[in-house]
């Protein structure tokens, strides 16, 4: 008996420490030859996002797709397996769990990304998607106030988007 409590506790110890490396499917469905990315500068058609999106969003999809998977940031895009370009065609806050006294409970910060992903090695192959995404907050606080924090959370999960499409989608 005290050889199979001690086994119940052991094993999930051992599976813990086991290495996932084997059994992940990290880059499991991207193309061997895809070594090098580059992002193009991303452009902005709503006029209700920070002049600075643009950059904190650039920078969050490089850091994502180079500490998620084998691929490597290139110097430009001639010398690049895959070229990322994108349009943030919606940066929005609206209200949402509305009260009875009409008021929100909550607000939403809503940013939609155009994407376009060729790869100029294999006879400019394209894939085109939009990623969605958002973050709540409370209607006490003011946008400015909690902004950095909804893009950072909002910016992750974009770019999980985009490793995504590049894992499954060619």
């Amino acid at each position: 008996m005290r050889k199979l409590i001690a086994f119940i506790f052991v094993l999930p110890m051992l599976t813990a420490c086991w290495p996932t490396a084997f059994l992940s499917p990290r880059d499991t469905s991207m193309p061997e030859d895809w070594r090098v990315f580059f992002i193009e500068p991303l452009e902005i058609t709503t006029a209700t996002a920070p002049s600075s999106y643009q950059a904190t969003l650039s920078e969050a999809l490089r850091t994502s797709i180079q500490n998620n998977t084998r691929l490597k940031l290139g110097g430009n895009s001639q010398q690049s397996d895959l070229k990322i370009s994108g349009i943030i065609s919606n940066y929005a806050t609206s209200p949402i769990a509305v009260q009875q006294n009409d008021n929100a409970a909550k607000n939403r910060l809503t940013i939609s990304i155009n994407f376009t992903i060729l790869t100029p090695t294999k006879g400019l192959e394209e894939i085109k998607f939009t990623s969605t995404r958002f973050a709540d907050y409370d209607s006490n606080e003011q946008l400015i106030a909690v902004e950095n924090r909804l893009i950072d959370e909002i910016n992750q999960q974009i770019g999980q988007d985009l490793i995504n499409k590049l894992l499954s989608n060619w």
